[in-house]
């Protein structure tokens, strides 16, 4: 068991950026799906499926989100519905192989972290400064990967608005036009329902813009996500001291 654990983290030590983001939002729904169905099994209530969502999701109550800091990183790996997860997870897939093509899986990663982060300040702001909102501030919840895969897909647009890529049932359309015209959606049904989510859209878009259009004037806005993670890592590494005679290695 122990071998078969240390080859999985193996594994996933090599595996790429897009790897790994698509593994962990699948194993968090895996588990979530199998804890259901065995709550479901058992004739148990669900009250605990829906605490563990609740906590792992990100509430747009400002309080409440103060008791639960950790919700601004893991609503972004949190999906409850096969078909949200799917759309995520192939629209990721899609532009994630494209953006770690050109800009490398380092900014592929800390792209999609710092978006999803965005969509959440955005969901957040939005949330507790819109009369329109005011009744559902204190009972909304924010989750899915959806503000970090859009950053990653405005990113890679505003890298390469040319670029052209074939759309099942549309053919050939320049990548400039997918970004815009999926922005245009999200604003326009923040009435229609899910406001939330399509605000979390647009934040992360803003987010993947901005870091392209920074980016190109010589700011790498994501770097220090990526240096702090590296340093975590250098910091966790063991040092062995081998003394032979009287030099050191």
């Amino acid at each position: 068991m122990k071998g078969n654990l240390e080859n999985i983290k193996a594994r996933f030590g090599a595996a790429t950026s897009l790897y790994r983001l698509l593994g962990i939002n699948v194993a968090v729904f895996l588990v979530l799906m199998i804890l259901r169905t065995l709550l479901f099994i058992l004739g148990a209530d669900f009250v605990i499926f829906d605490f563990l969502v609740e906590k792992l999701s990100m509430p747009s109550n400002i309080g409440q989100l103060l008791l639960q800091p950790w919700s601004l990183v893991t609503y972004m790996f949190l999906h409850v519905d096969f078909m949200h997860i799917l759309f995520n997870l192939l629209i990721l897939y899609w532009t994630g192989s494209l953006f770690a093509e050109y800009l490398g899986n380092d900014k592929l990663w800390t792209t999609y972290v710092l978006g999803a982060i965005a969509g959440g300040f955005s969901y957040l702001i939005v949330f507790n400064l819109s009369p329109a909102f005011s009744l559902e501030v204190n009972h909304s919840h924010l989750m899915g990967a959806s503000a970090g895969v859009i950053a990653v897909m405005v990113g890679i647009a505003t890298l390469l608005p040319d670029y052209i890529v074939h759309l099942l049932l549309i053919g050939p359309v320049k990548l400039k036009y997918v970004a815009l015209v999926s922005i245009l959606i999200y604003f326009i049904s923040i009435p229609l329902g899910n406001a939330g989510g399509q605000i979390a859209h647009l934040g992360g878009a803003l987010f993947g813009y901005l870091m392209i259009k920074q980016m190109k004037k010589g700011n790498d806005i994501t770097s220090w996500l990526s240096n702090l993670f590296k340093k975590g890592n250098r910091s966790k590494t063991k040092m062995t001291v081998v003394r032979t005679g009287k030099k050191t290695y």
